[in-house]
């Protein structure tokens, strides 16, 4: 007999957070066969418990090492789970420059947010972690992106996202881009003070921070 979804949205969500590959394999797998929809399973299971070990390391009960392997969990699930994502078709894509700003290499949570956008229908140039100020605007000219999403985990390298933004204002240039941040140590009071223009908590409101900023109709 065929599990409830809420079971085995928690399944995927205890994989991730109790950092169990076995499980997220399976629960993957049984996601897929019971029809439940890809988006929530990603979304309402792997994320949630890629934010529930974020809240552990925050709080010094994970480090490093135990979110690698909650990272590794996820992606095993998301292996089986993305070939069967529906991205929507939103007309002619808004392109999206993302990623961690340099001095960081915690590209975990950008990439959730990455694999969201996508879904939502964003086209995506993700330019990894640790990556030079320069190289967002860079990107973001070259491909003519309505959005440049910024990500850290670390507080050392915060300031970097406030230099890119004053990159775009010194080239003349910051009114063509939309700038939204996120990560660990972000708050909507820091996103206030560089001047960005958006703050996402987590992958699950990144989508309609992201919509909103481009006016794109949910």
């Amino acid at each position: 007999m065929a599990r409830h979804k809420e079971d085995i949205l928690k399944d995927l969500m205890e994989s991730v957070l109790n950092m169990d590959e076995e499980l997220a394999l399976k629960a993957a797998q049984e996601a897929i066969e019971a029809g439940l929809d890809v988006f929530e399973a990603i979304n309402g299971g792997l994320v949630v418990g890629m934010e529930k070990a974020g809240d552990l390391f925050e709080t010094g009960e994970y480090f490093v090492p135990e979110l690698l392997m909650c990272s590794d969990a996820m992606y095993i699930a998301l292996d089986v789970l993305k070939p069967h994502l529906k991205v929507q078709d939103s007309g002619d894509k808004v392109r999206c420059v993302i990623g961690v700003v340099e001095g960081d290499t915690h590209d975990i949570g950008k990439n959730l947010v990455k694999i969201m956008l996508e879904v939502a229908g964003f086209e995506i140039h993700d330019l990894g972690r640790n990556v030079p100020i320069s190289d967002f605007v860079g990107k973001a000219k070259e491909v003519d992106a309505a959005l440049i999403c910024l990500s850290t985990l670390m507080t050392t390298t915060m300031d970097g996202m406030e230099m890119v933004i004053e990159q775009l204002v010194e080239e003349g240039i910051r009114g063509r881009f939309k700038v939204m941040v996120g990560g660990g140590p972000i708050s909507p009071a820091f996103a206030e003070k560089i001047g960005a223009d958006g703050y996402a908590a987590n992958a699950s409101t990144a989508v309609k921070v992201a919509r909103e900023l481009c006016g794109i109709a949910a």
